[in-house]
């Protein structure tokens, strides 16, 4: 896949002050891999020989379906399926290792296209990231985000130890532990707000819901990086 498909500038990423900075540049990523591979590349023999060996994950066989082509989807179906026929049903070779087929089944089932292209995208973006958090402009963009999802802020915490300064890292870890608690604080009023409202005390035309009608949605949001 050329490189430039998955080029993202970080500033376009943290423009947005709506959710989490790292959900969008996932997304960014997802959305240019499926894009991609659903259009002419599709017929390209290099991709071709990548998507049959990996396959896809449920998520995004969803996303590839949402793009309308199905053709193009049937099409790397009808080749990836040819091949692990092969790998688990073909004829066993004379030397082959008793648990071959297996490891084989395993690998299948563990691996994904779009996955192994966004994992490569976002090793490169979050590298960029971090160089750029020295930046007073990059700063002050990301203490204006509206919050760090909880899978996220894992990840942010786990990749900052490599990348910044003890000075750096203090206040870079509490920027977004800031982020994330700030928001989980108010997700928890108003999912308590939701739950509230079937209280027969507070029935009626002119409740009040505030802003607890698509909590739950959010809350799944927040904690899982994935909308529903």
């Amino acid at each position: 896949m050329r490189e430039s498909i998955l080029t993202i500038p970080i500033s376009e990423i943290l423009d947005p002050k709506e959710g989490c900075p790292i959900c969008r540049m996932r997304n960014m990523l997802e959305m240019r891999t499926v894009e991609y591979i659903m259009g002419a590349a599709m017929m390209e023999p290099d991709v071709r020989i990548e998507t049959n060996r990996a396959g896809f994950c449920s998520v995004h066989f969803g996303q590839m379906l949402k793009q309308k082509n199905r053709l193009s989807l049937a099409l790397m179906l009808q080749t990836h399926i040819d091949e692990t026929r092969e790998k688990l049903f073909s004829r066993k070779k004379l030397f082959e290792p008793k648990d071959a087929r297996r490891r084989k089944l395993s690998e299948i089932n563990e691996s994904c296209f779009v996955c192994e292209k966004v994992d490569w995208g976002m090793e490169r973006l979050m590298r960029t990231f971090f160089e750029m958090y020295g930046n007073a402009e990059i700063k002050q963009l990301i203490s204006e985000q509206e919050y760090v999802c909880l899978p996220h802020y894992d990840l942010l915490q786990s990749l900052a130890p490599s990348y910044l300064k003890k000075q750096e890292l203090d206040s870079f870890n509490s920027l977004i532990a800031q982020l994330a608690k700030n928001y989980m604080d108010g997700l928890y009023e108003d999912v308590s707000k939701f739950c509230s409202m079937y209280d027969y005390r507070s029935a009626g035309k002119d409740a009040d819901w505030g802003n607890s009608r698509d909590s739950i949605e959010r809350a799944i949001g927040f904690l899982t990086s994935r909308e529903v």
